[in-house]
């Protein structure tokens, strides 16, 4: 491939340079992220949709869900919701609360409460089993009421995030730990515990930062060249 011409300026040859950079840069990260990422440990959010789950764009103290909505709740480690991984078991409504009748001025939700594997547990923790219960609710409450109506006691953090179902894990809630992916793109595990607690909030992907660092890079050239012309 025949390379470009060399820029006739300073001013182009920075741009070049930033380019350069901004290239290299994102083939670091592309590189080292399928190896190693950061992961958090936390209860993830489902709906079921056409017969598959799909991860809830709202909390469970926000959602309000509807007669016969079947909700699932997933403890592992996950990278962003891309990554997260689904509840595991049946998931029919029909089957989940075929001993809780329909009422007349309430709901019925059904949920999938699957704590996870021992891969994906505390140090120290053993997941109980997953598990299926049909809450019996008010028309307007919350996905969260139903989850305290069957799963108590529930454990959140200063920010509302779900730290523990029915007690499982005794203590942390979204806190950051390093997974690895052996060659071929096979799940997600966790190797060691971060020092810093995430929030349980979702980290960027690999994509995202780079494109956070090309931002900042050609800022830097815009400044760069604004401070030329009015020199």
């Amino acid at each position: 491939m025949t390379p470009p011409a060399a820029p006739r300026h300073a001013g182009g040859r920075l741009m070049l340079v930033l380019a350069l950079l901004g290239a290299l840069v994102a083939g670091t990260l592309a590189g080292a992220g399928p190896a190693g990422a950061a992961g958090y440990r936390y209860w993830s959010f489902w709906e079921l949709s056409g017969g598959g789950w799909v991860y809830a764009t709202q909390g469970p103290s926000v959602e309000r869900p509807a007669d016969g909505d079947v909700q699932g709740f997933r403890f592992a480690v996950s990278e962003d919701s891309q990554d997260a991984t689904q509840p595991r078991g049946a998931h029919d409504f029909a089957a989940i609360c075929k001993g809780t009748p329909a009422r007349p001025g309430t709901k019925r939700v059904a949920l999938v409460i699957d704590p996870g594997t021992a891969a994906d547990a505390p140090a120290g923790e053993t997941p109980p089993e997953p598990r299926t219960a049909c809450a019996r609710l008010s028309p307007d409450a919350t996905s969260a009421d139903g989850l305290a109506a069957v799963a108590r006691p529930l454990r959140y953090d200063s920010h509302a995030l779900l730290c523990a179902i029915a007690g499982y894990p005794r203590s942390g809630c979204g806190e950051q730990v390093s997974v690895s992916r052996p060659a071929g793109g096979a799940s997600a595990h966790p190797s060691a515990a971060g020092d810093a607690s995430s929030g349980g909030r979702h980290i960027p992907s690999a994509g995202v930062v780079v494109g956070i660092a090309v931002v900042a890079l050609l800022g830097v050239a815009a400044i760069w060249q604004s401070r030329r012309r009015r020199g």
